[in-house]
């Protein structure tokens, strides 16, 4: 079923708006999921602040066209059947959904992405950008970094204590 003119003009301001307030954006080729597992994913994504668009590849371009930052992305990937993710929390939220939901269903592929500053991502950078840890995990890597040192002081000052407490101990049972 044909897209009324209205209809297309309004999916495109959506996108644009989408592409705007996006701090990344990744797409991925989702020939042979079916309807069940996309809800799937679009429940994924929506736990984790990621919007989920299945729209044709030319709206994307003419809504990509309409932005000033984006108009001179590279579109030559967005081919076929694509599933677009958008993330205004995240710069690698939108890309870690899809990889996850690929490891799952393998027949979702990377393909492209954009990243908030108007560039155009290849699949490699995607892909890259999807095996990166998220914010949180980072934000616990550097706690733990920061907090080893402390630890292992503290284990060393308990131990000289420890050590002096078991020297009490064995003179006082020899007495």
């Amino acid at each position: 079923m044909a897209i009324s003119r209205d209809k297309k003009n309004t999916l495109v301001a959506e996108l644009a708006d989408l592409f705007v307030n996006a701090k990344g954006v990744a797409g991925a080729a989702y020939t042979g999921i079916s309807v069940a597992q996309m809800q799937e994913l679009r429940a994924a994504a929506r736990e984790n602040n990621v919007t989920i668009k299945v729209v044709k590849n030319r709206l994307v371009r003419v809504a990509l066209g309409a932005n000033d930052k984006f108009a001179k992305a590279d579109t030559s990937l967005l081919t076929g059947q694509l599933v677009y993710a958008f993330s205004s929390d995240d710069e690698v939220a939108s890309a870690q959904i899809l990889a996850q939901f690929s490891k799952k269903h393998p027949q979702l592929q990377l393909v492209a992405g954009f990243d908030g500053d108007g560039k155009s991502l290849d699949t490699a950078t995607v892909t890259a950008l999807a095996n990166l840890p998220t914010k949180d995990q980072l934000r616990g890597q550097v706690v733990s970094v920061i907090a080893a040192p402390l630890t292992q002081f503290l284990g060393v000052a308990n131990g000289a204590q420890r050590g002096f407490a078991q020297v009490l101990s064995q003179h006082a049972e020899q007495i």
